[in-house]
C-alpha cells in the first residue's frame, strides 16, 4: 500500500466522522421537536480501502410530544466521533511525517 493511499484512507475516515458528528448535532438540536426521527449514521467500506458514511432516519417510533432522541446515546456518539477523528488525524500526520523523511532522504 502506498503512502498516499494511507493518507487518503485517513482523510475518508475524518470525513466520515465529520458526517457522523453533524448528524448527531442535528439529533441533539431536534431532541424536543415533536415527531422528530433521529438520524443514524452507517459506515461502509469503499473499494480503495476508505470508509463512507451515510445518514438516514432511524425508522423507530416517534412521539407526539417529543422525539425518539436519547441525549445520553447522542453524547456517546459525539465522543466516539471525536476519538475516531483523532485516530484518523494521527494516521494522516504520521503519513505526512513519513513523506517529509522520504523527501529529506531523496535530497541528500
Amino acid at each position: 500500500m502506498s503512502l498516499s493511499a494511507v493518507m487518503n484512507i485517513s482523510v475518508s475516515g475524518m470525513q466520515a466522522q465529520q458526517t457522523r458528528a453533524t448528524a448527531t448535532a442535528n439529533n441533539i438540536a431536534n431532541a424536543m421537536t415533536p415527531r422528530y426521527d433521529r438520524l443514524e449514521t452507517d459506515f461502509s467500506t469503499e473499494g480503495a480501502g476508505g470508509v463512507r458514511a451515510s445518514v438516514s432516519p432511524s425508522g423507530d417510533a416517534t412521539f407526539d410530544e417529543g422525539s425518539n432522541v436519547d441525549l445520553a446515546q447522542e453524547m456517546v456518539s459525539l465522543i466516539e466521533s471525536e476519538i475516531g477523528f483523532k485516530a484518523n488525524a494521527s494516521a494522516f500526520e504520521t503519513g505526512a511525517d513519513m513523506w517529509d523523511v522520504l523527501l529529506s532522504i531523496k535530497r541528500d
